[in-house]
């Protein structure tokens, strides 16, 4: 057979299921960035819909046209016709974590937005940075960072900040909210259909933005479309003078692109499980670029692969779906027409999609791991609480103006009167701001470690906490920000665990002997 015959179509029936797939869910995020921007920061419309979401858009048109070329390529290469085109789109847990974590304190710290992008903007481009070297190290990293620890830290942070924000945002209008979750609910959790395989979820979507307009709750404003060029040269100027805004979240932007290329490296090797080989590290070079040219046109998020692949070859998709979906979010992003979506669209209806992501990523961190592993998993979610609560707790006393200050440890704290007042009150604050920094590498690395006892190898808990000395000594976790901090508390319990664990494991043959086929539950 010619292999140019055996070429997947530009088109097929199954690409509508994939448009709907890949279009809907990240216009749900746009919608989200589009809402803490403009409507909780105030960022003024010029950044936004002039900058950011044109950025964005021209970062995730570039990747789904290059998986398209990726799969035509794996098409001709095989000689077959049933390729299925990755799926791309904004890294929805990503998302959060850099508009909660990076941009949201520095936009309170610096009060003014402009810097405050020009920080998104170095953020994002250095994350794209990571996610490009990821094609380099991530198998490497991915032997040796326990499952647990990693998925069980990113279910964290979907719990902490997404399934609380999307519950919340529902029951703040449930009028709207609870009809749409249930209609959401029937084909995301117990797998309905309506006629002619229309998922309920986009049901939940159309039919929610009829129902709120109906309602009154909604009033379309199409004054904000027009055409917005992203400006290259201008993100460029923001983009250097943004490196040194940004050096202090260093700690929370390179663990959660670490995150980000992993993410990218299992979901391209659940594509190639369902069928479609493709290259790991290609994929994460291409993640990585369209990033840092999505940064250089404006963008402050990442990109990655989606899930989802094996759904949308079941459904028949090919690589239409992901050159139609690039083509309409670019023309979107470039047009304006966010501005129209972000008029029509009740945050109740956009919360449906986030508590959905937050609920698969805790379940698939249980579902993906050994049961004996669940303590690892629960271990590694906390840390995140922290950089949620730290947000929450600052944001709100600020309204009695009580100001934090910068301690000899580096963390923007309450003095010690006003702290002693917070713990007096009942509030969980002793050790928070501690906890906050670098969360996420403290998740991954108590998690490692709890992972490494249960599977009896005190060698490795004392290697990992080793790496945890020498991240606390150079101020990437437990600091505000880097340096050199060999003596600290935390450097030093560390140390102490690596030498206990060393001993420990030297004596499991003769006087520290564990329980065989032990469980703790």
């Amino acid at each position: 057979m010619d292999k140019n015959q055996a070429l997947v179509p530009w088109f097929r029936r199954g690409d509508i299921g994939g448009i709907t797939y890949l279009v809907t869910n990240n216009i749900v995020n746009y919608l989200i960035v589009i809402a803490t921007l403009s409507g909780v920061l105030k960022w003024p419309d010029k950044i936004v819909f002039g900058a950011v979401i044109p950025g964005m858009s021209i970062g995730l048109m570039l990747g789904c046209f290059y998986y398209a070329f990726m799969a035509r390529r794996l098409s001709q290469k095989e000689g077959r016709a049933d390729v299925t085109a990755l799926p791309s789109g904004v890294s929805t847990p990503a998302m959060f974590v850099f508009l909660y974590g990076v941009i949201m304190p520095l936009h309170y710290a610096l009060g003014d937005p402009e810097m405050a992008w020009s920080a998104g903007v170095a953020a994002c481009f250095i994350g794209g940075f990571v996610e490009f070297c990821g094609g380099i190290i991530g198998p490497w990293l991915k032997k040796r960072i326990p499952r647990a620890a990693l998925l069980g830290t990113v279910a964290g942070i979907g719990f902490i900040w997404m399934a609380t924000q999307g519950v919340f945002d529902i029951l703040g209008d449930p009028l709207i909210g609870l009809p749409v979750l249930f209609v959401a609910a029937l084909g995301l959790f117990g797998g309905y259909m309506f006629p002619k395989q229309i998922p309920p979820l986009v049901i939940a979507i159309v039919g929610g933005i009829i129902y709120a307009l109906c309602l009154g709750r909604i009033q379309p404003d199409f004054s904000g479309i027009g055409f917005y060029i992203p400006n290259p040269i201008n993100s460029i100027e923001h983009l250097i003078n943004g490196f040194a805004i940004v050096a202090p979240y260093l700690t929370i932007i390179i663990p959660v692109e670490i995150y980000n290329f992993i993410e990218t490296l299992d979901n391209v090797e659940a594509s190639n499980a369902a069928g479609d080989n493709y290259n790991v590290r290609e994929a994460q070079f291409a993640d990585g670029i369209c990033t840092m040219l999505s940064a250089l046109c404006g963008g402050v998020i990442p990109n990655t692969v989606w899930l989802g692949h094996a759904g949308l070859k079941k459904s028949e998709a090919g690589i239409g779906y992901s050159v139609i979906s690039g083509a309409i979010l670019g023309a979107a992003g470039v047009f304006g027409l966010f501005t129209f979506l972000n008029s029509v669209v009740p945050p109740a209806v956009c919360a449906i999609t986030f508590l959905w992501c937050a609920v698969v990523m805790v379940a698939q961190a249980f579902k993906d791991n050994d049961k004996k592993h669940y303590a690892a998993i629960a271990v590694a979610m906390v840390p995140p609480v922290a950089d949620y609560m730290y947000s929450q707790i600052t944001g709100a006393l600020s309204l009695a103006n009580l100001q934090t200050a910068i301690q000899d440890s580096g963390f923007n704290e309450y003095d010690a009167e006003i702290t002693q007042m917070i713990k007096d009150a009942g509030v969980m604050w002793n050790g928070v701001p501690a906890s906050k920094s670098g969360a996420i590498i403290i998740g991954i690395l108590l998690g490692t470690m709890v992972t490494f006892v249960i599977d009896k190898r005190l060698d490795k808990v004392g290697i990992t906490a080793l790496v945890g000395f020498v991240l606390s000594c150079f101020g990437f976790i437990h600091r505000a920000s880097l340096g050199f901090y060999p003596t600290t508390q935390y450097a030093i319990g560390y140390l102490v665990i690596a030498i206990l664990a060393f001993i420990f494991h030297a004596g499991r043959t003769s006087w520290f002997k564990a329980v065989e086929d032990f469980e703790y539950v």
